[in-house]
């Protein structure tokens, strides 16, 4: 298979290059100008310079692909249309790059459950569901989705929508281990507040599923880790466990990491600096539950998790170490 990923350095992109060329597929990175490939290092692969925001520069990147693996995104950004202009109009302009290349490559789109907007404590959300983002980057993901499947008479189009990816390389949950490292362990009132997870690679596998099964195209899918969803606090348990630490308990009310988020982002106006705690992580932690089924792309593809979370952080616990993030 002769693949492209968008976004090829990130967290999920250099996972999903190392899947593809243990397998023997042609893989073709595309990078920003500049960006750094270090995850990349010793992964066979092509790399083609280019940016979404861009489309001049798409064109010579899909070319002769059987599949492009959408990664390509913003995260943070400043103004509600800096995450239209990336995640939303750099898919028009992908999918318009691949329906002049003439030869109809499959979209695999890398979605997520912000998309959605939180669940509740009882009621994981499914496909079906409407989508409801509280926030500038879930409105972003909601419609580059849009964009994508309106392709779908002239490109095959799949969605992964996974929850809170874990997993080594990952800096999201960074934060949390480096809490622990300094003998703190968060506790928010008003909990508990359930989270579905998922493993880095499960969610390299779901896509790779999706990027040959037949029943792929024009669907999205959810991709649940194994078990039941965890807390905010059981996740830091594990990780403080597999780091061997015991942190002491700090509660706060919400009321107070509010406030401290917003002093947060107070500062990185001022600095320019971002720091791990914003506004948006803070609404994120507040809400009341982030879980979604895992049971369509079972039911449709076959798909299982195979990977256990608390495994998961204990090998994300043990990377974070060797690399020195911790």
């Amino acid at each position: 298979m002769r693949a492209l990923i968008t976004g090829a350095g990130g967290f999920l992109g250099v996972w999903l290059a190392k899947a593809l060329a243990a397998r023997g597929d042609a893989v073709t990175c595309l990078l920003r100008p500049g960006g750094d490939a270090s995850g990349l290092a010793g992964v066979p692969h092509t790399r083609v310079d280019g940016d979404v925001t861009q489309p001049a520069s798409l064109r010579p990147a899909v070319a002769g692909q059987d599949v492009v693996f959408h990664l390509a995104g913003v995260r943070r950004g400043a103004t509600r249309e800096d995450f239209m202009r990336v995640n939303a109009e750099g898919t028009r302009h992908l999918c318009d790059a691949m329906v002049a290349a003439g030869h109809r490559p499959r979209l695999v789109l890398a979605g997520s459950l912000a998309a959605m907007g939180p669940s509740t404590p009882t009621r994981p959300h499914v496909e079906e569901d409407p989508f409801h983002p509280h926030e500038w980057y879930g409105e972003s993901k909601a419609e580059a989705e849009r964009i994508a499947f309106s392709y779908a008479d002239r490109l095959p189009v799949t969605v992964t929508r996974p929850p809170r990816i874990i997993g080594p390389w990952d800096r999201e949950n960074l934060t949390f281990f480096k809490l622990a490292q300094r003998g703190i362990r968060l506790e928010l009132a008003g909990g508990p507040r359930p989270l579905t997870l998922v493993d880095v690679e499960d969610v390299v596998d779901l896509m790779l599923l999706q990027a040959e099964h037949p029943q792929a195209p024009g669907e999205a899918f959810f991709c649940a880790g194994p078990g039941a969803p965890l807390t905010l606090e059981q996740v830091q348990d594990m990780g403080a466990q597999a780091l061997g630490l015991h942190p002491r308990t700090v509660r706060l009310s919400p009321r107070v990491l509010t406030a401290l988020a917003s002093a947060a982002d107070g500062v990185s106006r001022v600095t320019g600096r971002k720091l791990p705690l914003n506004r948006k992580l803070a609404r994120q932690l507040l809400a009341p539950a982030w879980t979604c089924s895992g049971a369509k792309a079972e039911r449709l593809l076959g798909f299982h998790p195979r990977r256990g979370l608390e495994d998961s952080i204990r090998r994300s616990a043990e990377w974070y170490r060797q690399q020195g993030w911790l």
